[in-house]
């Protein structure tokens, strides 16, 4: 990775720790338009981002310094231009994130402890005001190079430039998987079972008994005991769509009917609404799985498997025909990368438990059925089958050529937000520290 790209990687996890520690920090460096850059920000951001890139890159405060303020100017000139930015797609990057930050440290607790907020909500709010202004400095950037193409022989001089330099890129070892679910369900009996139970629950809350109560007691929601099954929703937050809905249809102190989400079975009670959200409380009861629907999920998947070797049905068909994960069967059972939304993985920075299922799998083979459960609770059996799978490499235009190209697309819009910045630098004030006596590449102090 470039410079360029991991100051991108870890601008959001910077900005976290930054902004939970403000109560440590003292007086302001730079201020660029309306933004400040704090006095600790460089040293903080600077050992984050060698961190990140293992010790490959080393950034001077300097070159943090002038990366910052690149940002705040453009983030300064997104708002000036009135870009649009939608409670939406920030809620939809600040879920991301969570998700992500909670799988590195093992759980929501350790997340937000580790960030020094004081619970969920806190962190949420600051994620927000920092994804929102990703957002901005993003759509800026995307404004400024709308139009900018890269031609084939511009992607060869690119390449022939590097190689003549001895600068080819080291690709890592990535694989390409695409995978068959088959899930193990309740029995009719026991899901009659729970709405059932559900259904009682509802009637004994509107005849006036404690829901908080009654969740604590019954629902299978691990965070029962220290919510009581309470929480906020937003309209606009990434929340399973069936819990949001039936949320936001209820009238203040009204109990659903029983509904299922893929967590199980639910009702909610609606408690108070403020502004764009509500505050409900919930109670979850998931249907028990008999041992005997487990292997029927087994053996249905080991016969899928059978008639793939056996080339009765391709990999592709039988995902679309048999697949249950509504997420990968209508593309071929293909596995997207959640965090790059590419069907590349790095192995390097694959979800553990994964790499251990793959890792000794070659291009075209097909693992053995495993089983495996999700946080919801729910269970299942799966396949994967290897697409393909590339070695650690020195870029090839060949057998690269599509990330060559990316990479000097990348470079010509680096280049045209240069040109950029030092137009807009000349009429944005601009106030830097006479502690820092850098020599940058961009006129920031406006000497000439």
């Amino acid at each position: 990775m470039n410079k360029t790209s991991i100051l991108i990687f870890v601008l959001t996890l910077f900005t976290i720790i930054t902004q939970a520690q403000m109560n440590k920090i003292d007086g302001v460096d730079v201020v660029v338009g309306k933004n400040v850059v704090l006095n600790s920000d460089i040293a903080k951001f600077r050992l984050d981002i060698e961190q990140r890139s293992e010790g490959r890159i080393k950034i001077s405060d300097c070159e943090m310094l002038e990366q910052l303020m690149l940002q705040k100017l453009l983030s300064h000139h997104a708002v000036v231009d009135s870009v649009l930015v939608t409670d939406t797609e920030v809620n939809t990057a600040v879920d991301r994130n969570i998700a992500y930050f909670t799988k590195e440290f093992g759980s929501v607790e350790n997340m937000v402890k580790k960030y020094g907020f004081n619970d969920l909500e806190d962190f949420r709010k600051e994620l927000y005001t920092i994804e929102k202004e990703n957002a901005l400095v993003g759509k800026e950037q995307a404004k400024i190079n709308e139009g900018i193409d890269i031609t084939p022989e511009e992607v060869r001089i690119y390449y022939n430039g590097l190689k003549e330099k001895n600068e080819l890129p080291e690709f890592q070892s990535e694989i390409e998987m695409a995978q068959i679910v088959i899930y193990a369900q309740p029995t009719k009996e026991e899901v009659a079972r729970v709405i059932a139970k559900l259904a009682a629950l509802k009637a004994d809350i509107e005849g006036g008994a404690s829901f908080r109560l009654k969740a604590v007691l019954n629902s299978d929601d691990p965070t029962v005991v220290q919510n009581g099954g309470q929480m906020s929703i937003d309209k606009g937050s990434k929340f399973v769509k069936e819990f949001k809905e039936v949320a936001f249809s209820l009238d203040i102190n009204q109990v659903s009917e029983p509904f299922k989400t893929m967590f199980g079975y639910h009702i909610i009670q609606l408690n108070a609404v403020k502004g764009k959200s509500r505050i409900v409380s919930h109670i979850l009861i998931q249907p028990e799985i008999l041992d005997s629907k487990v292997q029927e999920a087994k053996e249905k998947i080991e016969k899928l498997r059978k008639e793939i070797l056996e080339k009765k049905i391709t990999f592709e068909d039988a995902a679309l025909k048999h697949s249950e994960d509504k997420e990968t069967k209508t593309n071929g059972g293909l596995i997207v990368n959640p965090f790059s939304g590419e069907a590349r993985f790095d192995l390097t920075r694959m979800d553990p438990s994964l790499y251990a299922r793959v890792i000794n799998t070659k291009k075209g083979e097909i693992t053995a059925p495993y089983y495996d459960e999700t946080e919801q609770g729910e269970k299942m059996y799966k396949i994967i089958f290897m697409k393909d799978r590339t070695l650690t490499h020195k870029a090839d235009i060949v057998n690269d050529y599509v990330k060559i190209q990316k990479l000097a697309l990348q470079k010509k819009k680096e280049e045209n937000i240069t040109k950029w910045s030092k137009e807009k630098i000349v009429d944005t004030y601009i106030k830097i520290s006479d502690k820092y006596k850098c020599k940058f590449d961009k006129n920031w102090r406006k000497e000439n």
